[in-house]
Parts: C-alpha cells; structure tokens; sequence
C-alpha cells in the first residue's frame, strides 16, 4: 500500500467518531485548550480529552503546554494537508451542529477580546507614554515589511511577540508564522489579535529566545523592541541565527543608545539602547553578515533597523 493510502486511512480511522470530526474541525479555525473545547462541545472534560489523546496519538493533532494550559493545533505535514482538504469536502459548513459549535467558539473569542481590551485599558498609559517618545509604530512597520518582504518568506519566527502585531503585519505575507513568548498574559493576547484576524497560517507559543526549539528552519527572524529587556543580547541573537536557514535574516529593530533612564526604573528596560557597531559585532560574530539596514528618529528616541543575512558556508561548519 502506499504511503499516501496509509496517511489517508490514519486519517480516517482517527477522525471516525462524531465529537473528533467536531474537534477537527474546530482546530481547523484555531487552535484552543481543553477548557475551550468542553464548553463548545458540550462535554466532559475526560471524554475531550480522550479524544484529543486519540487524536495526537494519530498525528493529526499537536499538543503544547503554556505554563498551567494546555493547547491543541491541527498538526503540520502530510496528514494535516490531507486532512485540511477532508474537512473542506466533507464537513458543510451548513451543517446544524458545525454551526452551533462555531456559534460557541465565536462567544469563547468574544470573552478573550473583552479581557484583552480590559487588559490593554489598564496598561495603556505607560505604553503611550513610551510610544510618545520615538516614531510611530505604523513607521516602524511600515519599515520593517521594505526590509523582509523585499524577499520571499516560507517560515517567519516572530521572537518575544508580546501582542501579536508584527504577526499580524506579516501574516499575510508569508507562508507561516510562530511568535513565542514568555508571558501567559501576552500569549493571550496575542492569540485574541490573531483569530480576529483569521490568520491560520500563525501560531504563538511559550518560548525562551535563549533556548529555541528545533534546527534551521526559518526564512526569517524578528525581535522587534525586545532585546532592550535581555540580559544577553549577544546570546539571543546568537541563538536566533542558530534557527536561521541558509541565506536566512534576522532584523532586530530596537533603539538607538538615549539617556531616558526612567525606561529602565519604571518600564524594565534593561539596556537603553544600542550602539550600531555592537550589534553588528553580536550578528557578525553569529555568522551572519550585517549591516544597519535603516534609523527612524523620533521627538526624543531614534529606532534603528539592523539586518543580518547567514552566511551560507558558515552553516556547513
């Protein structure tokens, strides 16, 4: 038999009970927790689990832990091609039940964006007060998306994510997308930002910019305004070219050396700012070649662009 007839019987064997087909489908929206899933489906939280374990166990599924939570995402890869295009055929979007549980998952995103909206509400001020400072986000982006998107990218690592954003500028444009982060809090808002996006091919997840998992898969790296919080900025580059493809680039945008120091008494800043040369030093030494790749000055902060490409033989070390 071939391989191709064996992922499709996995497939089916796994997705061939009325509550995992719903579970699919739902994943095939998102990815959720248990506590999402008991409350859509209607069911114990035992009897969803035990489907999960079933459909994990299969391949078609994919579980992460996140502190305390736990979250499910249909799984990448053979199967998950196949199984996608099942659930586009065979899984009407018309159906009575399909709709009631969309209808639920739609009240359970509803509930994350008025947490998150009271969340931001309640941080606002230091936030506009840091942001007041420099050049306006939209800038910031805008020119971030000249430098990446100037080449095409299949897999996009997004490091230290915090809300979202950047995920949610660059998800359209590239074939996936992961942003990691260390704080629950902000993963959640960020997955709030994400679903009212609709953008299925991003992903966020717990993850430590020190210790990434997995080998060289990604096009590109971003760590925007997050390297001024490390305590080893040379080791969080170094690592995010560990991840890098050949010919990959890293882009770090973060400031430029100033004197606010209250940044770092009332915001955590841990550095305020970043000569040029050092960057580059830390990139250099990472094996990438880099350059400054754009500054953007504000009233009272400059934020800088630096931009690093693998070096191709330096991966063959």
């Amino acid at each position: 038999m071939s391989t191709y007839m064996d992922a499709a019987l996995t497939v089916l064997k796994a997705s061939a009970d009325p509550s995992r087909l719903r579970i699919l489908a739902l994943l095939h929206y998102g990815e959720l927790a248990v506590s999402d899933l008991t409350r859509i489906l209607r069911q114990s939280q035992p009897r969803v689990s035990r489907h999960l374990k079933i459909l994990v166990d299969a391949g078609l599924v994919e579980r992460h832990k996140e502190g305390a939570w736990v979250f499910f995402r249909l799984a990448e890869g053979e199967l998950a091609g196949i199984l996608r295009r099942m659930l586009d055929v065979l899984v009407p979007s018309d159906d009575p039940m399909l709709c009631g549980d969309i209808a639920r998952l739609k009240d359970v995103q509803a509930e994350r964006v008025s947490r998150a909206n009271a969340y931001f509400e309640e941080h606002a001020a230091e936030w506009d007060e840091v942001r007041s400072l420099y050049i306006s986000e939209r800038e910031v982006e805008d020119a971030i998306i000249r430098h990446l998107l100037a080449q095409p990218i299949d897999a996009l690592l997004d490091i230290g994510t915090g809300t979202g954003r950047i995920l949610e500028v660059l998800g359209p444009h590239v074939g996936k997308a992961v942003g990691i982060d260390t704080s629950q809090e902000m993963l959640k808002l960020a997955r709030t930002r994400l679903e009212a996006a609709e953008l299925r091919n991003v992903q966020v997840r717990m993850g430590d910019m020190y210790a990434l998992n997995g080998a060289a898969v990604f096009d590109a790296v971003v760590i925007h305004q997050v390297l001024h919080y490390a305590e080893e900025p040379q080791a969080a580059i170094a690592e995010a070219a560990r991840v890098l493809r050949p010919g990959g680039r890293l882009l770090v945008a973060d400031f430029a050396p100033h004197d606010k120091e209250f940044l770092r008494e009332e915001h955590a800043h841990r550095r305020l700012g970043f000569p040029d040369r050092q960057v580059i030093e830390w990139m250099e030494t990472a094996g990438l070649a880099a350059s400054v790749a754009e500054q953007l000055h504000g009233s009272e902060l400059t934020v800088t662009l630096w931009l690093g490409e693998k070096n191709e033989e330096e991966d063959k070390r």
